[in-house]
């Protein structure tokens, strides 16, 4: 969806240790960069209080109104859905949740990134 509809964004709302450390979703072999906005901050300390106003400015900067379809993405899908939630509160007309996130869920041997998600699917990520 995000190759095949120009105005589509992708908003990854994991921790910025997340970002650095398990990597991003790579976006250039189609011509995007994914909007990084912290839902909530590490350690947990409540939702970003800042995210629906930041998620819409970036939208704007990038010349979008609030029907573009945004893709939300986190570790597993549970952030990203609350996210989704609370820009279409914001009044965002199609927000969409990646329900297994980044990482997916935990496998028989308790590690993330094998079963499903952004990586287990093989979609193109990176490491800084």
């Amino acid at each position: 969806m995000l190759a095949n509809q120009q105005d589509a964004t992708l908003v990854d709302v994991r921790t910025q240790a997340e970002w650095a450390f398990v990597g991003i979703p790579d976006l250039r072999p189609i011509g995007k960069e994914p909007v990084l906005v912290e839902w909530q901050g590490f350690p947990p300390s409540g939702p970003n209080q800042e995210f629906t106003g930041t998620v819409s400015d970036h939208l704007i900067k990038k010349g979008l109104d609030q029907s573009a379809p945004i893709y939300f993405l986190c570790r597993s899908g549970v952030r990203s859905q609350a996210a989704a939630m609370a820009l279409t509160q914001a009044g965002h007309t199609h927000c969409f949740n990646i329900s297994d996130g980044f990482e997916g869920p935990l496998d028989a041997d308790s590690h993330r990134g094998t079963q499903s998600g952004w990586k287990a699917s093989g979609l193109p990520w990176i490491q800084s």
